[in-house]
């Protein structure tokens, strides 16, 4: 019994781990500007199509 409750905590701190993360990720990118989310992209499509020549 002892087993499953350690293997429950851990799958319970693993979840609140994932969930920081997310809301960190989230938050940075609710601060871009539209103006930079766009530059972004671009950047990302530059170098996809650079990378797949």
């Amino acid at each position: 019994m002892k087993l499953w409750k350690v293997l429950g905590l851990a799958g319970l701190a693993g979840v609140a781990a994932s969930g920081a993360i997310i809301a960190r990720d989230q938050r940075q990118r609710a601060q871009l500007s539209p103006e930079q989310v766009r530059d972004r992209l671009h950047e990302r499509l530059e170098k996809s199509q650079a990378n797949s020549q």
